[in-house]
């Protein structure tokens, strides 16, 4: 269980208790349909904040997916921000049914870190890249320089992020979440293998987005 959802799966339970005991001493009715919603809404909230171990997979210069969810685009894009140069651009829509624990794709060290206050449209659609908050962290090491997104969505109204500049990363390591529906972005030079294709099930810390070459 991630451990940001404790303080609200804290009070949904002490609400559920409430509830449950007043359905079951009163004659009411309403308090029985309102024990059973916050049940309801009990057990979704832990199944959102759910935390699966996962199993790193062996190979040298790999990259894996920092998130849960549909590949929904890959795009060759000029990234001028951090890696200054053409790069495979992949977005990852997280929906509120997957599991949003974000996990560090390469390790290295974080050498640019930007939190950008912005909107929340809907984070499957292309202008939430550049208008909706989002944190941008940028990891380099011998090998590559490699820059992700968290974006948040119209219900992902809080940003998670554990991490901060010159702080020292593990591949697959936990690093934060975005709430209730977001996307994540990676930025990949183009020395970068592809190993994922649109339309295809990424999951965080096991999903190989790519292998560097000529490293």
């Amino acid at each position: 269980m991630a451990k940001e959802g404790l303080g609200t799966i804290s009070f949904l339970l002490l609400l559920v208790v409430v509830s449950t005991v007043g359905a079951v001493i009163s004659d009411y009715s309403f308090f029985i349909v309102f024990a059973g919603l916050c049940w309801i809404i009990f057990l979704l909230t832990l199944y959102f904040f759910r935390d699966p171990e996962r199993q790193l997979p062996s190979g040298q210069n790999i990259i894996v997916s920092p998130a849960d969810g549909k590949i929904v685009s890959i795009e060759s894009v000029r990234e001028s921000e951090f890696i200054n140069e053409g790069t495979h651009k992949i977005s990852i829509f997280m929906s509120p049914l997957d599991v949003h624990i974000n996990r560090i794709p390469i390790s290295g060290r974080v050498t640019y870190f930007r939190y950008v206050h912005g909107k929340f449209l809907a984070a499957y659609k292309p202008e939430a890249s550049t208008r909706n908050e989002q944190t941008i962290i940028g990891i380099e090491n011998q090998r590559i320089r490699i820059m992700f997104k968290q974006i948040a969505g119209v219900l992902a109204r809080r940003i998670i992020c554990r991490i901060s500049e010159n702080q020292s990363v593990e591949i697959g390591q936990r690093f934060g979440l975005i709430k209730f529906g977001s996307r994540v972005e990676i930025f990949l030079p183009f020395q970068v293998e592809l190993k994922i294709k649109e339309g295809q099930k990424a999951i965080g810390g096991e999903t190989i987005l790519g292998v560097i070459q000529n490293a």
